[in-house]
């Protein structure tokens, strides 16, 4: 680090070393605080992904469309569709 300090020394002159050691600190700085600032944006959108919404907890135990839910208000046990093809598949043969 001395031969890096005295090179510059000798390249930039006195008078030039102490500007470009403040512009390299506040590229740093900079450099730190977006990386900080991209950090902060990637936590919260993978807490936002990892977090599931009261909507999306509903859209879960809700039964798929079509189906009968296997936990019903009334009392009586969910009877099955009639299907109006077994009355079909019962005809006696001709």
């Amino acid at each position: 680090m001395i031969f890096l300090f005295l090179l510059g020394l000798i390249i930039f002159g006195p008078k030039k070393l102490p500007e470009i050691g403040r512009q390299i600190g506040r590229a740093m700085n900079e450099f730190k605080r977006a990386s900080n600032e991209f950090k902060t944006q990637i936590e919260s959108e993978i807490a936002n992904l990892e977090v599931p919404t009261e909507k999306q907890i509903t859209n879960y135990l809700e039964a798929p469309s079509g189906t009968v839910a296997a936990n019903t208000s009334s009392s009586e046990p969910a009877s099955p569709a009639p299907d109006s093809n077994a009355a079909a598949a019962k005809a006696p043969d001709a």
